[in-house]
């Protein structure tokens, strides 16, 4: 299928969440809040406006989000920036063409040529594997929240970046309420 993929402009943000609430409407392991997040994270100092990406049909629909925020590693004193990828959404009858993917590969292209080192996720290990993600706990990285090792996982955008770092993520206030 082909897509173009772009930065999100402020007068899509309606449509980009109208976008992400369908994309996960039927979804089992959804709270169907991923678009009010979005909204939260949008208005946080966590949010990346080169970093919040449309996927657009030939129409010029938006029939997919990503989008990657600020957040840290924190080791008592110690604070290393990273990234938070979520959401990544793709409307239903576009799912299982690689619109996810190029998303993610491009969001994550985007991320290095801003000087981003790293990005934290939550997800289904076999799915974001395939992107180089690996589990956090390997460089001692922990959610600030219970979850199963295999679902949370970190990727290196540049090699050894997480060498030497070790904590807990600190999401922005925009995850926590």
């Amino acid at each position: 299928m082909d897509i173009k993929i772009r930065p999100e402009l402020n007068t899509e943000y309606r449509a980009t969440e109208e976008t992400i609430q369908t994309a996960f409407l039927h979804e089992e392991f959804s709270d169907k809040s991923e678009h009010l997040l979005v909204n939260k994270i949008r208005k946080s100092d966590a949010f990346i406006p080169e970093l919040s990406l449309v996927a657009l049909n030939q129409n010029e629909d938006i029939i997919g989000h990503i989008l990657l925020s600020k957040i840290k590693i924190v080791e008592g004193a110690n604070k290393v920036d990273s990234l938070a990828l979520a959401p990544v959404s793709v409307t239903p009858k576009h799912q299982k063409n690689g619109i996810g993917s190029q998303l993610i590969r491009a969001a994550l292209k985007k991320a290095n040529d801003l000087g981003y080192r790293s990005v934290i996720v939550l997800g289904h290990k076999d799915y974001y594997s395939k992107f180089g993600f690996k589990q956090a706990r390997l460089w001692n990285i922990k959610a600030p929240f219970d979850v199963p090792d295999e679902q949370f996982m970190a990727l290196e955008i540049t090699d050894h970046a997480l060498d030497n770092v070790s904590g807990v993520v600190q999401y922005s206030e925009a995850f926590l309420d």
